[in-house]
């Protein structure tokens, strides 16, 4: 009798699957920020990384080490249902919006959003960033 092999879910898929276990407000929320920072370039791949959705660069790089985390654009704090994103390496990034705070020492810098009001209004913005941070990649 053949043994049945478990797909392995892609990584969009993975991500679909988180969100569809969050709480139908939040999920909504994070859909659509999902949507904004995919849409910025064809060169944003996504992943559940540290137990939340986060958004990579997929483009070609000079070696680096790993723990510089150079790779990672945004990861979601979803903890308590508070939506933050995380820009591990977001000091590079002059953010003129002041939309990313934090003077964090390891240089990532983070964003708040409420609600899907905000998200909308927020999301050129959001973009505006997510551009500067690709444009500074150390191809």
């Amino acid at each position: 009798m053949a043994k049945a092999t478990k797909l392995k879910l892609t990584d969009s898929e993975q991500v679909s699957q988180h969100i569809e276990k969050l709480e139908p407000g939040l999920g909504k929320i994070i859909q659509a920020l999902r949507g904004i920072i995919l849409s910025t370039d064809k060169e944003i791949g996504e992943r559940i990384k540290w137990n939340n959705p986060s958004f990579y660069y997929t483009g070609e790089m000079k070696p680096f080490d790993p723990k510089e985390y150079k790779r990672e654009i945004i990861v979601f704090n979803l903890y308590k249902g508070r939506i933050m994103l995380v820009f591990p390496s977001g000091a590079k990034i002059n953010d003129r919006s002041g939309m990313l705070k934090g003077e964090y020492k390891d240089g990532r810098r983070i964003t708040i959003f409420k609600d899907i009001e905000d998200v909308r209004s927020k999301e050129k913005q959001l973009q505006t960033v997510i551009k500067e941070w690709l444009r500074l990649v150390d191809k």
